[in-house]
């Protein structure tokens, strides 16, 4: 299991709402087969390798594009751990558990 943090931020939409770019992101990653989790600053994406992790980055950036962005910064943190199957639900547990 790989997961990653990103956050795409559309520049050029003469807005300083980003909601609706948001939603094209996110309608990206329901076409695919990868969990997400959307919070106020950026979206957690868990998938089974790094090709399906960077595809999903990659539709989500796109869209964003698609949907209007003149130019699109996204910023992209993986944490590719191999010696144990670890999921999102999984860290957040491990820290609960030692609170």
């Amino acid at each position: 299991m790989i997961t990653a943090e990103i956050t795409i931020i559309p520049l050029g939409t003469g807005s300083t709402s980003l909601s609706s770019y948001v939603a094209a992101a996110v309608g990206a990653l329901e076409d695919l087969d990868v969990k997400y989790e959307i919070s106020g600053m950026g979206t957690l994406v868990e998938a089974e390798d790094l090709d399906e992790l960077l595809e999903a980055v990659k539709a989500a950036h796109e869209a964003v594009l698609e949907a209007g962005s003149e130019r699109v910064y996204t910023t992209i943190r993986i944490d590719d751990r191999r010696d144990a199957d670890r999921g999102l639900k999984d860290k957040v547990e491990s820290v609960k558990r030692k609170i």
